[in-house]
């Protein structure tokens, strides 16, 4: 029989002490395996096992500092809670000196049995999440940083991007200032297989007496001024992919262009009469509902029906703030590798900031916010730039404020629970009540003074 993940192995070779702890654990919805003796118990575990362990620390064949030992072995940061009776908190301590993750005195009371065992779950969850950050963020390239997420929403994104990717099939994106849109857009003809070129252009940034000209060219004498002939972007891009981003600015009358030019797979250049083949994939991109704008005559309907093969969703980095700790750490080494410097890692503290901010500029506003830190100024004060403003609540803001708090004192104090209460001035439940709202775990701090 395997041993289930999110799992608490209770090892004491007290019977009734293991029956007490198993139910104990399995009322509060924990699952839980129990074993007599340690040597049963270490031919269960195996690094990167997503539970934890408590255990007694007196028992016969192999007490629970030799047993703290061995689990280290296998994994050093899986988290061991270990039991003591009472008079002996000595060996308690010197358990934590050896990496134990907290103790618990007999007869111990069932509720701060649970929150000990929960907190050291939590932390085991956090270690382990942490390890495949690690491990994704080493699988990523620069060229697709905007594009890092584990999100479930991201994961979706990233599958139908696959499945699409090698087909000509024209592409829509929408996705609000800041998310990525020009990332998925590179990402799509990468993946492709085109042997031509990207060709991106921002048609919300082009004058409109010049944006004819620059997507489909002209002949020498077309206008004033046209004293040779330009290739324009569509035929540069050709056999490649154009990438034309806020195409709701695209004025009515190029919209009927582009139409033609999709539609007969050729284009005129300004001056010409003749149509020149191409073979382009577009790929679309806006931050507003062209469907909405059609339907109020500031875009073609038929045009938005030709482009919208297939939508991709970009979703805001407020609805997926679990992929700010990754993309924090990619732009933050990126920068400090860029301006030479060298960059703390980001606080328990900082982090919290970072999650309470709405992020209205997106992935690109935490780009900044990353090379702003990594300068050594404040990573959300930008300014004048109302996007480096936080937009939260003031619930959210004081909360946030609080957890820093608490991490700050923990640190301070380097884990000691009783000093960072002292030091607080809270009753020691308030304290652990604010650890479980807050998922705080304070053997985090110990090592960190």
């Amino acid at each position: 029989m395997s041993m289930s993940a999110d799992c608490v192995l209770f090892v004491d070779d007290d019977a009734d002490v293991r029956e007490a702890a198993q139910q104990t654990l399995e009322l509060a919805e924990i699952h839980v395996e129990v074993f007599a003796d340690a040597p049963s118990a270490l031919t269960r575990l195996r690094k990167g096992w997503s539970g934890v362990v408590v255990s007694d620390i007196r028992m016969p064949k192999m007490d629970g500092l030799e047993f703290l030992t061995e689990v280290r072995k296998i994994d050093a940061d899986m988290p061991v809670v270990m039991i003591t009776g009472h008079g002996d908190v000595a060996t308690a301590v010197k358990a934590m000196h050896d990496g134990a993750f907290d103790f618990i005195e007999k007869p111990f009371d069932p509720d701060l049995f649970i929150d000990i065992t929960k907190r050291a779950m939590s932390h085991r969850k956090l270690i382990l999440e942490n390890r495949t950050l690690k491990i994704e963020l080493a699988r990523h390239t620069k060229n697709a940083s905007d594009f890092i997420g584990r999100n479930p929403a991201m994961e979706k994104l990233r599958t139908l991007i696959g499945n699409i990717a090698s087909t000509n099939a024209h592409v829509l994106i929408n996705g609000e200032t800041g998310s990525g849109k020009e990332v998925i857009a590179r990402n799509l003809h990468a993946m492709s297989g085109r042997a031509g070129p990207f060709v991106a252009v921002n048609c919300g940034g082009m004058p409109e007496h010049l944006i004819e000209s620059e997507l489909f060219g002209h002949e020498a004498g077309a206008f004033t001024g046209a004293d040779h002939k330009r290739i324009g972007k569509f035929e540069f891009a050709d056999k490649g992919t154009i990438f034309l981003d806020e195409i709701e600015s695209m004025p009515l009358a190029l919209q009927i262009k582009l139409l033609r030019v999709l539609q007969e797979r050729a284009l005129e250049r300004l001056g010409s009469n003749r149509l020149q083949p191409i073979d382009l994939r577009v790929v679309a991109a806006t931050k507003v509902d062209l469907r909405n704008a059609s339907s109020r005559g500031e875009f073609r309907e038929d045009l938005y029906y030709r482009l919208n093969v297939v939508q991709l969703h970009i979703p805001p980095l407020r609805d997926r703030k679990d992929d700010i700790p990754l993309l924090l750490e990619y732009f933050t080494r990126d920068a400090a590798k860029r301006f030479e410097r060298t960059v703390n890692p980001v606080t328990a503290a900082e982090m919290a900031q970072f999650n309470a901010h709405d992020w209205p500029g997106n992935v690109r506003e935490l780009r900044n916010a990353a090379e702003r830190r990594a300068l050594g100024l404040d990573p959300l004060a930008s300014g004048n730039d109302s996007a480096g403003q936080s937009t939260s609540s003031l619930p959210q803001q004081v909360e946030a404020f609080e957890k820093g708090l608490i991490i700050e004192a923990l640190r301070e104090h380097g884990g000691n629970v009783t000093a960072t209460v002292s030091a607080l001035g809270v009753p020691r439940k308030t304290f652990y009540d604010k650890l479980t709202k807050y998922d705080i775990t304070p053997a985090e701090f110990r090592q960190s003074r």
